[in-house]
């Protein structure tokens, strides 16, 4: 029996890899984006169909969502759309900090939500959702990321509960540095002069070469869409291991001073 995954966010990145990965398992595949008519890849294969959306828009969330099930007996949402800010708290804009919040939570929140009543009258469905290594640990100059990510974890942990009622599941991926969206627009910069220092060495430590490329994330999506497993938390790649390997070695307050040491060196005790 065929099924059908919906993805936000696939316009780059993790969302476009997974919806490629899903589409060569033969699954039917719902890839949403802002802009579709300018997807050049997705829309020439098949069984992959492209509608709008904007994780912002509830209005637009609410059609997208209508028609989707209208058109499909959907079995996985993939709550993927999102961006990282990373900056000091102070050089933020009010606008920045609206944006971040708007589209990596209350997006996810608002999709979910509008997937429930369908998902609790089949009785089954599963939501995924990209958080990040950032939803498990910190680093510096990241805090309104962090904060995003970190409210996921719990949310997802939460809703997890409600959902049980009506078997319907959620999990969350956490992967570290994804290649492909590495200071592209999936990234927003805040500077300001009395934190570059710390900026940089934060940039130092966020090398590209740590990171693994989209499709190595989206195999670990799909294991959390098929294993059957009551699993909530997939940490994925290498380097997300390995960092959220060590806070658990060494407790989370030590984690804490090391990286601060880490990013700030010199100007920390």
């Amino acid at each position: 029996m065929e099924k059908t995954i919906f993805i936000t966010g696939a316009s780059t990145g993790l969302g476009k890899a997974t919806a490629k990965l899903f589409q060569s398992k033969g699954w039917n595949v719902i890839a949403t984006m802002r802009n579709p008519a300018k997807e050049t890849e997705l829309n020439t294969l098949e069984n992959v169909t492209l509608l709008p959306l904007d994780v912002t828009n509830p209005e637009q969330i609410r059609a997208t969502v209508k028609t989707a099930i209208e058109t499909h007996n959907i079995d996985v949402v993939f709550n993927n759309a999102g961006y990282g800010l990373i900056g000091a708290l102070e050089a933020f804009s009010d606008e920045q900090l609206i944006k971040q919040i708007d589209t990596n939570l209350l997006g996810v929140i608002r999709v979910t939500q509008a997937f429930i009543p369908y998902f609790r009258e089949k009785k089954n469905g599963l939501f995924i959702t990209t958080t990040s290594i950032g939803g498990l640990l910190t680093f510096p100059l990241d805090s309104i990321y962090h904060a995003t990510k970190w409210a996921l974890e719990g949310w997802s942990e939460s809703m997890s509960y409600e959902l049980g009622l009506h078997n319907i599941g959620i999990k969350t991926i956490a992967p570290g540095g994804i290649k492909t969206n590495f200071a592209g627009p999936s990234l927003d910069v805040a500077r300001h002069p009395a934190y570059e220092q710390g900026l940089t060495k934060l940039f130092d430590l966020m090398n590209p070469d740590n990171f693994e490329p989209a499709e190595w994330i989206a195999d670990v999506v799909y294991e959390a869409a098929t294993d059957d497993k009551k699993q909530l938390r997939y940490v994925a790649g290498e380097f997300a291991n390995q960092l959220y390997s060590r806070r658990l070695e060494i407790g989370a307050e030590a984690a804490v001073k090391e990286m601060n040491k880490t990013v700030f060196g010199e100007l920390v005790d």
